[in-house]
């Protein structure tokens, strides 16, 4: 399917010929502005709900594309049957799970709720040549040491011929200053302190979370000048300080088996959606896809309907398996594991106490509106419970939320695919 992110900065491309400055902000406004629908659409041979997605173009300046609701949309095939999809959360499911069989031609309908109809032209199926495997392999890559994630297939027929890949990749995050305790603040009217700040247990998973992020590239490759349909083929490249990396990763590679069409059509999108283009003086034309408008031929329609063979691989590594003797990726965000200098240690230990004349200086009022404000975390290891003395007696460590609550930024829901 095509991405969202790629896809719009296309259409911005080819209807508005926008140029931006690389080095200096200019808040641009579109001057002149045509609508056009752009339709994501891909079925693939996995049985499933298939997934159809309808937007309109927008302006330079607004925040995103507009969902296009509404629409009837329908995939037919040449034995008769007929696929309803419903409108759901954004995107255009099929009402029922269904795949692409071989053989069969397929072919998209679709009806806007202002009257205006299209439909693709007749596909079939791809070659189902399989995914065999993907491999993660230690490489240096314009001189930066990291892990590839190789795609591996094979079709002795040599019918394929031309791949596109997608990828998601989850990986646990493991929050450096966690403790079992948090800090709660407690307003009260009376006395020298704001409120109370009160410890007690956890009561929610923060030191473990995971992450997952899609690929928001075009990703092709072609075995069409080798000799045969093989494929070895670099889908990712993660550089060996990044943090994602540092605990246990894991990526799911999809392979879609496309047509030369569709092929031809990813591989356009993908050179006039890069920087270079962007910055170019030869803007290119409209990019036609597969798909018309069944009552005006002039109107422009962005998008392709593809009927892909599918197939996916899902691999885990930890960073010792592959990197033994390289240091961890440090985490992302500054949570120093010793407060070596004096400066760490005036930002993060701070004397919980109220006085104004105190040697050491109190930072009560700090303490506790940061607390309060739910933008940093308690860290000490104390083994109490209750209420903090407000005296002067108590020294605190404070880090940002992140450092010890990774639910700030991630997830604390364990992947139900996810093998430790």
């Amino acid at each position: 399917m095509l991405k969202e992110i790629t896809t719009y900065k296309l259409v911005l491309l080819v209807l508005f010929a926008a140029v931006s400055s690389c080095t200096t902000p200019y808040p641009y406004k579109t001057n002149s502005f045509e609508n056009a629908i752009v339709i994501e659409a891909t079925i693939t041979n996995e049985l499933k709900k298939q997934e159809i997605k309808l937007s309109r173009t927008y302006k330079f300046e607004d925040e995103g594309p507009v969902f296009e609701s509404g629409a009837v949309v329908t995939v037919t095939d040449d034995l008769g049957a007929i696929y309803g999809f419903d409108e759901e959360n954004g995107s255009y499911f099929s009402a029922a799970e269904f795949k692409a069989l071989p053989g069969r031609t397929y072919q998209l309908h679709i009806k806007t709720k202002d009257g205006k109809s299209y439909s693709s032209s007749v596909e079939k199926l791809t070659t189902e040549t399989s995914l065999e495997d993907i491999a993660a392999n230690v490489t240096t890559k314009e001189n930066v040491l990291g892990v590839e994630i190789r795609a591996k297939s094979y079709d002795p027929a040599n019918s394929s011929k031309y791949y596109r890949y997608e990828y998601a990749e989850t990986y646990k995050v493991i929050a450096p200053k966690w403790t079992p305790y948090e800090a709660i603040a407690i307003p009260k009217s009376s006395g020298p302190a704001p409120g109370d700040l009160f410890i007690q247990n956890r009561t929610k998973e923060a030191r473990i979370c995971y992450s997952t992020k899609k690929s928001d590239a075009i990703i092709l490759t072609s075995t069409n000048d080798l000799s045969e349909d093989r494929v070895d083929f670099q889908v990712r490249f993660i550089p060996s300080t990044d943090y994602i990396i540092a605990n246990r990763y894991s990526i799911l590679v999809k392979q879609f088996v496309q047509n030369l069409s569709a092929y031809t059509f990813y591989q356009t999108l993908s050179k006039i959606s890069g920087s270079e283009s962007l910055l170019s003086q030869n803007q290119p034309g409209f990019l036609a896809g597969n798909i018309k408008s069944d009552t005006d031929s002039s109107e422009k329609v962005i998008g392709f309907f593809d009927v892909s063979a599918y197939s996916e691989k899902r691999i885990f590594f930890n960073f010792p398996d592959l990197f033994p003797t390289e240091k961890t990726p440090a985490y992302p965000y500054d949570c120093p594991m010793a407060l070596t200098t004096s400066t760490q240690i005036k930002e993060h230990k701070l004397l919980y106490c109220f006085s104004d004349n105190a040697i050491p200086a109190c930072f009560g009022n700090t303490v506790y509106a940061r607390i309060s404000q739910g933008i940093s975390v308690y860290y000490g290891g104390y083994n109490f419970l209750g209420t903090i003395p407000n005296d002067g007696t108590i020294t605190v460590e404070i880090y940002n939320t992140e450092c010890g609550d990774c639910t700030s930024f991630s997830s604390n829901i364990r992947p139900l695919f996810w093998v430790d």
